[in-house]
C-alpha cells in the first residue's frame, strides 16, 4: 500500500505557530509537505522563513492569474527559494500556462481548476454556464495540453479528472472525520483518492499530533 501524502496548510502569518505545526507534525506514517499561501507568502518574514527550511517538501499556493510577462516575472522571482510546487490558475489561459512551464525549472507547476468554496449557483452568478465538474473537465484538458506537473480539484472531480489528467492530482476541501469548515465541496478524507491530500484547520487547530494520529486511522 502507498503511503499517503499530505500537505498541511499553514495558513497564518504566525511564525511561531508555522514552527509549531511543522515541529509537531512529524510522522513516518505520511509524508507530509507544507503548504503556504497569499497570506503567509505576503506577510512581513513569510518569504524569508521559506529560505530557512530545508528538507522539507514546499508547496506555494499563490494561484497566479495574470498576463504571460507578469505571470513570467513571477515565477523567476520566486526560483531562488527552492520550493517544490507552485500553484497558476487554469484560468490564466493556454497561452501563460505554456509559458509558465517553460521557465520553471525545478518547480512543479500545479494548474488550479475550480476553487472548492465555489459550487454551481456560484459558477452561474460568476458568469459560466458550465456546471462545475464540466468546467474542471475542460480545465483538465487545458492543463494537459500545457503539459503541467500536477493539478488541483475538489474531491468531487477527481475520478473524472484522472480519466485526463495523468500527473499529479492535489485535493484541497478534505475533512478529518464528519467536520467541514467553510468548503462547499468537501469530503473525508479516507474517501479521497487523489496523490496528495491538502489539510489545513483539521490538522492545525488543536492538538495537533492527536489530529495527525486521527488521520492515520482515517486513512488506514
Amino acid at each position: 500500500m502507498k503511503k499517503p501524502k499530505v500537505f498541511i496548510a499553514c495558513d497564518t502569518t504566525n511564525l511561531i505557530k508555522v514552527k509549531k505545526i511543522i515541529n509537531r507534525s512529524k510522522t513516518k506514517k505520511i509524508k507530509i509537505g507544507y503548504k503556504f499561501g497569499l497570506e503567509f507568502m505576503n506577510s512581513k518574514n513569510g518569504r524569508r522563513f521559506i529560505t530557512t527550511l530545508k528538507n522539507k517538501i514546499i508547496f506555494i499556493d499563490l494561484k497566479l492569474n495574470d498576463t504571460v510577462n507578469t505571470m513570467l516575472s513571477t515565477v523567476k522571482a520566486l526560483r531562488d527559494l527552492k520550493i517544490n510546487y507552485l500553484t497558476v490558475h487554469i484560468a490564466s489561459g493556454l497561452a501563460a500556462l505554456k509559458a509558465v512551464k517553460k521557465v520553471s525549472g525545478k518547480i512543479k507547476i500545479i494548474g488550479v481548476t475550480t476553487l472548492t468554496s465555489l459550487n454551481d449557483s456560484d459558477l452561474k452568478l460568476i458568469g459560466y454556464n458550465k456546471t462545475v465538474k464540466s468546467l474542471v473537465i475542460h480545465q483538465a484538458k487545458l492543463a494537459k495540453k500545457a503539459n503541467l506537473d500536477a493539478l488541483v480539484c475538489s474531491p468531487y472531480e477527481v475520478s473524472a479528472v484522472k480519466k485526463i489528467f495523468k500527473k499529479e492530482i492535489i485535493t484541497p476541501g478534505v475533512q478529518i472525520g464528519k467536520r467541514n469548515y467553510d468548503q462547499k465541496r468537501s469530503m473525508e478524507a479516507k474517501k479521497v483518492k487523489s496523490d496528495w491530500l491538502v489539510i489545513g484547520r483539521a490538522i492545525t487547530r488543536g492538538n495537533i499530533k492527536k489530529n495527525i494520529q486521527n488521520l492515520v486511522k482515517e486513512l488506514r
